[in-house]
């Protein structure tokens, strides 16, 4: 059976995914987080509410005993320190697989009037360390996906497309619940897109910037 470790597990995005996983999978729940009074479990008998610090490698360790997956929903101006106690607690317990969340334009792939916007919008601080953190995961020989959402929304709807790596990033929105599909979809099929980085954007948003901004 398979047990995923849900890191931020307070994170609207992992909240998405946790009630995915609870309703279409059969999968064991770990939800890691700090101040772990934030959550309640809903199924006894399938999830652990685990307090935690992502940035600290021994409770990690200690989280991902018998795991599977890593699903990494993190952020903060510490992204790249936790990157970095992610990967080493994965290379100690000897888990493989890690689905990490990231964000657009990290490679620089936002075309046009968008991609401008984009780095006005995140530049102080946020691309670079995530740009950073992304590096941690892509050199840590590890079996990783990294997900680069488009800005997201709470519409009630799973509606996306996908592109890759090296590809130009599409679209300039995507909804958070359909982020949480990718994250559901790649624990359900462990082998795929390892090693690669998957930008998620709904189809038909192109512009200068989200239509809702």
């Amino acid at each position: 059976m398979t047990k995923v470790l849900i890191l931020g597990a307070h994170g609207r995005i992992a909240q998405l995914a946790r009630q995915q996983l609870l309703a279409n999978t059969d999968a064991q729940l770990g939800l890691f987080l700090r101040n772990a009074n934030r959550l309640t479990v809903q199924d006894a008998d399938r999830e652990q509410v685990i307090d935690g610090d992502a940035g600290n490698q021994a409770d990690l360790e200690k989280a991902m005993a018998g795991v599977s997956v890593v699903y990494a929903n993190l952020a903060g101006r510490n992204i790249e320190a936790q990157a970095k106690a992610v990967v080493a607690a994965m290379k100690t317990t000897n888990v493989k697989r890690l689905i990490w969340i990231s964000t657009l334009g990290i490679y620089d792939e936002v075309p046009g009037a968008y991609g401008k916007w984009n780095h006005q919008m995140l530049d102080d601080g946020y691309l670079p360390t995530y740009a950073a953190a992304a590096k941690v995961i892509e050199t840590s020989e590890l079996d990783y996906t990294i997900i680069r959402p488009a800005w997201l929304d709470d519409k009630d709807e799973i509606d996306y497309e996908i592109t890759h790596r090296h590809d130009i990033f599409k679209g300039t929105e995507v909804s958070r619940k359909s982020v949480a599909a990718e994250v559901v979809r790649l624990i359900q099929s462990p082998n795929e897109a390892i090693g690669d980085s998957l930008g998620l954007n709904k189809p038909n948003t192109e512009g200068d910037k989200p239509a809702w901004y």
